[in-house]
């Protein structure tokens, strides 16, 4: 006992130094982990060595682990996403995992006979790191793009399809209809059991003590490890147990409250987990790191054809096409969890988990650069794509006989260069005061949910980026009256608002151009570049929240509540 509390000890400070450093280096942190539990396991310095001890660590935040994605699981997302999502997120997980087992089983790795490498690395190869994605898309400012979007739409699915997996993983060496269906039986009496106490009796225990939270905190490991044994006692693992537990919890009023909670200890039992699978991992060898690198490769390859093709096929465009190709090119951490799973039941060696690693390492630092990069890597791509002849949006004819690439020509008044929320507004305030003026306007943007419901609405837009100088005077600008771009600059790809204001200054020399600024200092820059008018969002809502106290302040809030709600009675607004 006193041994495995030493070695928890020794994981935890190699953890945090190897973190420090990776923080220096701007690198993902889990790599820190798997790092700090290499050096420290018995490949190198060998201060914790005991199997038994590694084994318990590992279960125990593998555990942890389980319970925490499925509290992250959000299952009314599964049900509203749209088909976008949900046809790319179909081909590229099976698909990704057929043409994986296909591959590998080429390769000469076992497909059965109780040993299942090649299952096991195609379903890890199909899952992608929600964790480096969330992370810099969210620095990026990009979760709420529709490339964004059909992201973490496809990690969604994902982990609905490594719950499904992780039902028929303790079958795989008994694989007949009736022990399938056994284990879905299983599987389905787990879930039942846990979705009926997360409808009819945790939200009243959560309720009464939801003011103790050293309660909730205790209450809800007691669910995760109650789960857990009965997952284990179901014969299917008590790792599917604590997933089930999360995402049962994540269903009910208070999820967000217990997820408060335990994050503290998250950390903790994340950390375990992958210093422990870091122990496990063999001395590298070039043979490994070879097998490694081929096999981050196929992930790679496996993503363009399962993610872009279906995209390109629901006629998204290249761009929207491009990027969640590349934003889901690593392995997930998941797919450390299912080869850390094989591994305990001996499906697959232990080679197989050591070089699926160094390929997790190599993937999640090369494609967190990729992904800070995506833009220029579009920017590349997109000709190069063309030429081969793949048809991006550009191609197709509005509603007017114009092309959607083609210039508006001197007829249109007023251009927006970029839609994105500002933009949608003005539009539909534009419809309800002067739709004469809304005759006159024309849209520039890549997002082909705007093109779609601009299309509807009849109203034309040149497809394209407005970054690039040839997208500009193709759009026409140059004959424009008024020029507006309301897209901050936090969201501007390949520019800015003072180099799009200059841009369009040269390009047209006598029209009206409207620009929006984020801080106060952005606007004598702004004018000084050629602009005629600058807006600052923020001032007119905190202007609207000045009228919001004064009428609460004299009991008018409810009559002010009752005009905004007025204003925004069917409003229809085309958001990307």
């Amino acid at each position: 006992m006193h041994e495995l509390l030493h070695e928890i000890a020794v994981c935890i400070v190699a953890a945090w130094v190897c973190g420090v450093l990776a923080n220096f280096l701007r690198q993902p942190v889990l790599l820190a982990y798997l790092v700090g539990g290499f050096v420290v396991g018995p490949q190198v310095l060998g201060w914790v060595h005991s199997e038994e001890s590694i084994h318990t660590i590992s279960e125990l935040g593998l555990i942890f682990l389980l319970f925490m994605i499925g509290l992250e699981i959000d299952l009314k997302k599964i049900m509203r996403a749209g088909s976008a999502i949900t046809v790319t997120g179909a081909v590229q997980i099976l698909g990704g995992a057929l043409l994986g087992v296909l591959v590998f089983r080429l390769l000469g790795y076992p497909m059965g006979g109780g040993k299942w490498d090649a299952l096991y690395l195609a379903v890890a190869a199909a899952l992608s790191s929600t964790v480096i994605i969330v992370k810099v898309l969210y620095d990026k400012r990009e979760l709420d793009t529709f490339p964004g979007r059909v992201t973490l739409g496809v990690l969604v699915l994902q982990d609905l399809f490594a719950i499904l997996f992780l039902a028929v993983q303790p079958s795989l060496d008994n694989l007949q209809a009736s022990v399938i269906a056994m284990s879905f039986g299983r599987v389905i009496v787990l879930v039942a059991a846990a979705m009926a106490a997360s409808r009819f009796i945790l939200p009243w225990v959560f309720h009464h003590i939801a003011r103790l939270p050293e309660l909730v905190l205790v209450g809800s490991l007691a669910w995760c490890f109650l789960l857990g044994e009965f997952g284990d006692y179901l014969h299917l693992s008590r790792e599917m147990g604590a997933l089930i537990a999360g995402v049962s919890l994540s269903t009910f009023p208070y999820a967000l409250d217990v997820t408060a909670k335990v994050t503290s200890l998250r950390d903790f039992f994340v950390t375990l987990f992958f210093v422990a699978l870091g122990m496990s991992i063999p001395m590298p060898t070039w043979g490994m790191i070879a097998v490694a690198l081929g096999y981050g490769a196929f992930v790679v390859g496996s993503r363009w054809i399962t993610t872009f093709a279906p995209l390109h096929f629901l006629k998204q465009g290249l761009r929207a096409s491009i990027l969640p190709s590349i934003n889901l090119s690593q392995i997930s951490e998941f797919s450390l969890v299912v080869l850390q799973l094989g591994v305990s039941a001996g499906h697959i060696g232990r080679d197989t988990l050591g070089f699926a690693s160094f390929a997790f390492v190599i993937l999640a630092t090369l494609s967190a650069m990729a992904m800070m990069k995506s833009d220029g890597i579009v920017r590349a791509a997109v000709p190069f794509l063309k030429r081969m002849g793949l048809k991006d949006l550009d191609h197709a004819h509005d509603h007017h006989g114009g092309e959607h690439g083609g210039g508006h020509g001197p007829g249109r008044r007023i251009v927006i260069l970029g839609f994105f929320r500002t933009a949608s507004s003005f539009l539909e305030e534009l419809m309800r005061a002067d739709e004469a003026l809304v005759d006159q306007m024309a849209v520039v943007d890549f997002s082909p949910v705007v093109r779609k419901g601009l299309v509807e609405r009849e109203i034309p837009i040149t497809y394209g980026d407005i970054s690039q100088r040839d997208t500009l005077v193709h759009a026409g600008v140059a004959h424009a009256e008024i020029l507006i771009c309301t897209v901050p600059d936090s969201l501007l790809k390949g520019t800015t608002t003072e180099k799009l204001v200059r841009q369009l200054r040269q390009l047209a020399p006598q029209a009206k151009i409207f620009a929006t600024a984020e801080v106060l200092s952005m606007v004598p820059d702004l004018y000084a570049a050629g602009a005629n008018y600058v807006t600052l969002g923020r001032l007119f809502e905190a202007r609207d929240l000045v009228e919001a106290v004064q009428a609460s302040d004299a009991g008018l809030l409810d009559d002010k509540r009752s005009q905004l709600d007025e204003r925004l009675k069917n409003r229809h607004e085309v958001l990307a």
